[in-house]
C-alpha cells in the first residue's frame, strides 16, 4: 500500500515532517511529494497541476491511501472520481466543500503586493500562485464528492469552529457516504503543522482501524 500526504497552499513538502517521522515510527512509510516541483508545465494552472499529480499517484502500481489537506484534498477530490480503483482510503483536511471565489479573490489582491521571497519558499513564483487561485475559481466539488465509496476520514482544527472550513467539513462529512468526522484540538487550518502528533495518531488509528495498513 502507497500512502501519500499532500501539502496545501503556502505549504511544501516539508510541512508534513513532523506528521511523517512520527509514523516512520510506527512502521508506516510515506510519500510526500512537493505539488510545485512535479508540476512542470510553463503555465500553471489547476488543470496542469492536477493532470502532473495524477500521473505522479499513477506512477505506483498499487494502491493508495491519500491525505489531503485543503489544496491537496482538492487534489485527492478529483484524483478518487476519476481514479476510483486505484484509492483505498482518503482523508481530507481543511478541504472546501465549495470553492469560495470571494475569499480566493481578495487573497491574490493581498498576494500581488506581497514580496516575491515568500511565494519563492514554497517553490512557486508569485505570478504562479495568482494564476492556479485564478484557474480554480470555477471547480465543481459538490458533484464530485457525493460518488465516493471508499473509507473517508474528514479532519477539521477545533480553531477553525467560526469558519468557512469547519461548515465544509461538515457538510463533507454528510454528503461522503462512510465518512467519519474528527476535530483536532489546539490547530487551525494547518493542522499538520499545529498538532502533527495528534494528526499522526488519527492517520495512523484511521488506517489500522480499516486494516489499510
Amino acid at each position: 500500500m502507497i500512502n501519500i500526504l499532500v501539502h496545501g497552499l503556502g505549504q511544501d513538502a516539508k510541512s508534513w515532517n513532523e506528521v511523517k517521522n512520527q509514523l516512520n515510527n510506527n512502521g508506516i512509510n510515506v510519500e510526500t511529494p512537493n505539488l510545485f516541483s512535479i508540476e512542470k508545465n510553463d503555465q500553471v494552472n489547476y488543470e496542469n497541476l492536477y493532470k502532473r499529480f495524477a500521473d505522479y499517484c499513477n506512477s505506483f502500481n498499487e494502491k493508495i491511501n491519500l491525505v489531503g489537506l485543503s489544496l491537496g484534498g482538492v487534489l485527492a477530490i478529483d484524483y478518487i472520481t476519476e481514479f476510483p480503483e486505484k484509492v483505498n482510503s482518503i482523508i481530507l483536511i481543511g478541504t472546501p466543500y465549495e470553492i469560495p471565489k470571494t475569499i480566493f479573490t481578495i487573497q491574490n489582491i493581498i498576494y500581488k503586493f506581497m514580496p516575491k521571497r515568500i511565494f519563492e519558499k514554497m517553490g512557486c513564483s508569485k505570478k504562479d500562485i495568482i494564476s492556479l487561485l485564478d484557474s480554480m475559481k470555477n471547480l465543481s466539488i459538490p458533484e464530485k464528492v457525493s460518488n465516493i465509496k471508499s473509507n473517508t476520514l474528514i479532519i477539521c482544527g477545533e480553531k477553525e469552529k467560526d469558519n468557512i472550513n469547519m461548515k465544509s467539513a461538515k457538510q463533507l462529512n454528510k454528503v461522503i457516504k462512510n465518512s467519519k468526522f474528527i476535530i483536532i484540538e489546539n490547530a487551525g487550518h494547518e493542522v499538520n503543522i499545529d498538532n502533527s502528533k495528534e494528526l499522526a495518531n488519527v492517520v495512523y488509528n484511521f488506517w489500522k482501524d480499516n486494516e489499510k495498513i
